[in-house]
């Protein structure tokens, strides 16, 4: 048929297969939704089914639109009648035509997470527990996870009655299911829960949809769950028994794993759907060969793959670049540097570059590393670093510590975390400043004038006499020091590691990088107060906003890169305990890590730099870091090792400026002096805020010296012998 003539061979295979079941895996590169579009319009064309007959399943709305619209370009029927979508959407399908089959009603309601959340804080209340103890947004991913895992709230309780925190999380999950029923509503899971309790439990609906879709087509297979697999099991088989179903995937590329896909679907295809049929696409029309051979070396160590090796027809193309950097900020400064050059010398388009990164927090130092080159960039997937809520939570805490007229700071964490002060008491206190012509905070000194209850004017008064005692310390801690009393004596905190979801666990990465960042500024500016570290990031933060190009660097994490390509790919933050990001022993774990790295190797098209620092900061304090193992398992022809050479170029008078071997320019530090000789290991110093230590160790960070103390209350401290406030004793 012509309209497969566009395809390669092992494409059209897999396009015009007949009947039965078919496993099409297919590499990063290799064209699958080319070929998911082309088996529809086949199919179509064919004469083998009408388009009304055809189920497709997506994972985003994005996908099934994009799907709908090359299959419109390709056939001359209308797409209208075609059920394209996420398993969501065709699931809400066919609850609305059925669910009165299974006691709800047709104009069901579907709570989004917000009011899942609402709804679970009313369950807590309603059981009369500690809401500090039962995090609303654990409980959520728990009642996800166990939904669809098929547990009910029953099994669930009776599987963890012994453990006093897990029975009550099951009697919440109890109800919350009574409460969700009574409202005649659905949360998201329950749309594809309650479809295959429909289809299991009438067979009319089931034999109908059955023989409706002749034929069954579902994207990245790698990524399904429980529940989703379990829904094309069902629909796939008709009542002639045959089983139509066309998945597309590649395990190489399971990543979510955390978030309960289940990479055994893809790998046990062949024995659940008996007789099928796999095609492997493997020829890679976006990278170079280099690009591919380092991929392939690297994903073949994983032991949970059926295995396949892309190639491509391009050149073999520009090895990869490793580089090793000094710390974070070295790190930034050479990635900037690096992009710099490839926009002016190879006319690459800051559109076309990308840094990824294993976790949101490792954004901050690139960020500030590009706002310095005065590089466009935005971020994908994430928000900005100072834009972040957790972020901005503690900046109101400093701000208005700073300025106690900031009614925005003031509105902002007046009852962040929650101390009973609600809406109708806010109100007074707005109400009553505007009649007073004062801010909100010294409103609140007035309390015993506003018509407050008992329990409001007690939480007001504590929040006062909070940040009051958070004043005075601001003027006697060190910086990093302070804004950590204020994080925990807030009771932000607390509040943020109560949440044990993915989310939380992220917070908590964004609120020690936030601690770094006020470390790194203490050492290395003189003036370090907490007006000066504020100033600095309001300053960023402006220079940021105004930042409004198309032609702008895409920072991301490598989650958020899947599916994407660019012709020039950054992977940052290659050290043990990064990335790999492990949280467990577990060689699964290990696995989904190396195919996370496998993901972000086959982003590039033409040039790839990888990059790893030899210490991160990290909680405030420096920690020496390994090289990730997944380095050593990239092979040695298909690298260029970065090293650096502090040769003076042409044309920079006396300014000496370190290259890297192939030209690339950074900036060089400082040339450092002899280290101090009035210190040396074993010897006692005197810290005006953190009393006696020992020095440890001395070193040259090559811009300045540097000097390992250990104190008795704060362990080990890395301090500036220029500017750290210590003398010997």
């Amino acid at each position: 048929m012509e309209l497969l003539n566009s395809l390669n061979e092992k494409q059209r295979e897999a396009a015009s297969h007949d009947k039965g079941p078919i496993l099409v895996i297919a590499g990063a590169g290799t064209g699958k939704t080319r070929v998911l579009t082309h088996r529809i319009a086949y199919l179509i064309e064919s004469g083998r089914a009408m388009p009304w007959e055809i189920l497709a399943i997506t994972f985003t709305n994005k996908a099934a639109n994009e799907m709908k619209e090359r299959i419109g370009q390709l056939i001359d029927y209308s797409i209208g009648q075609m059920w394209i979508g996420t398993f969501h959407s065709i699931c809400v399908r066919i609850l609305r035509q059925h669910i009165d089959r299974i006691g709800y009603d047709r104009n069901f309601t579907i709570y989004d997470t917000d009011d899942q959340k609402i709804l679970i804080r009313d369950c807590i209340k309603e059981l009369d527990l500690d809401p500090k103890t039962y995090n609303q947004n654990y409980i959520k991913a728990i009642i996800s996870n166990e939904k669809n895992n098929g547990t009910s709230p029953d099994k669930y309780i009776n599987n963890n009655y012994g453990i006093y925190k897990n029975r009550n999380i099951g009697e919440i999950y109890a109800l919350y299911e009574k409460k969700l029923k009574v409202s005649n509503a659905l949360d998201f899971d329950d749309l594809i829960i309650k479809t295959l309790k429909l289809l299991k439990t009438d067979e009319e609906v089931l034999k109908y949809y059955q023989e409706k879709f002749k034929y069954i087509l579902v994207d990245e297979y790698q990524d399904t769950n429980h529940s989703q697999y379990n829904l094309i099991k069902i629909l796939g088989k008709n009542s002639s028994g045959e089983n139509n179903v066309f998945v597309v995937g590649d395990e190489d590329q399971s990543i979510y794993g955390w978030r309960g896909a289940d990479i055994n679907n893809i790998l046990n295809f062949e024995k659940d759907f008996k007789g099928a049929k796999v095609v492997k696409l493997e020829k890679n029309y976006r990278s170079t060969k280099v690009i591919l051979d380092a991929a392939n070396e690297v994903i073949k160590n994983n032991c949970q793959r059926k295995g396949k090796k892309l190639y491509t027809d391009f050149k073999e193309g520009n090895l990869i670049r490793v580089l090793e950097t000094e710390d974070e900020k070295d790190e930034a400064i050479t990635v900037a540097a690096l992009m710099l050059k490839e926009h002016r010398e190879k006319n690459i388009d800051y559109s076309d570059m990308a840094v990824l990164y294993r976790t949101n927090a490792q954004s901050r130092a690139l960020e500030e590393g590009l706002i310095r080159e005065g590089i466009p960039y935005k971020i994908v997937g994430g928000v900005k670093f100072y834009e972040r809520k957790e972020i901005k939570d503690i900046m109101a805490y400093l701000n208005l510590i700073l300025n106690q007229k900031d009614d925005i700071s003031f509105d902002r964490i007046i009852n962040v975390p929650r101390r009973k002060i609600g809406q109708k008491t806010i109100s007074i206190i707005s109400e009553y400043a505007i009649n007073k012509e004062i801010s909100k905070f010294e409103a609140c000194f007035d309390t015993d004038e506003m018509d407050l209850t008992p329990s409001a004017k007690k939480s007001i008064d504590n929040f006062v006499a909070m940040l009051e005692m958070l004043m005075i310390k601001k003027d006697v801690l060190p910086l990093s020091e302070f804004i950590m009393e204020v994080i925990e004596t807030s009771g932000l905190k607390d509040m943020f590691l109560q949440d044990e979801t993915v989310e939380g666990r992220s917070r908590v990465e964004n609120i020690d990088e936030f601690l770094s960042a006020a470390k790194d500024f203490e050492e290395r500016y003189e003036e370090n107060t907490l007006e000066d570290f504020m100033a600095h990031i309001a300053l960023l933060a402006d220079i940021d906003k105004t930042e409004d190009s198309k032609d702008a660097v895409t920072l991301m994490t490598v989650h958020s890169a899947k599916g994407l390509e660019f012709d020039t790919v950054f992977i940052t933050g290659l050290e043990e305990g990064i990335f790999p990001f492990i949280h467990s022993d577990e060689d699964a774990d290990l696995e989904e890590e190396r195919r996370l790295f496998y993901v972000a190797i086959t982003r590039a098209k033409r040039m790839l730099y990888l990059s790893y620092a030899r210490e991160r900061m990290r909680y405030g304090n420096y920690e020496m870091k390994m090289k990730s193992s997944f380095l050593s398992e990239v092979p040695k022809e298909c690298i260029e090792e970065v090293e650096k050479s502090y040769e003076k170029p042409q044309g920079f008078g006396n300014k000496s400026i370190p290259l890297f071997r192939g030209g690339i320019e950074v900036e060089k530090k400082k040339p450092a002096g002899k280290l101090k000789s009035d210190f040396v290991p074993g010897d006692k110093v005197m810290h005006k805020s953190w009393g006696i230590g020992t020095v440890v160790q001395l070193k040259d960070d090559g811009n300045d010296q540097i000097v390992v103390i250990a104190f008795e209350n704060k362990g080990l401290m890395n301090l500036s012998l220029k500017f750290a406030p210590i003398e010997k004793i």
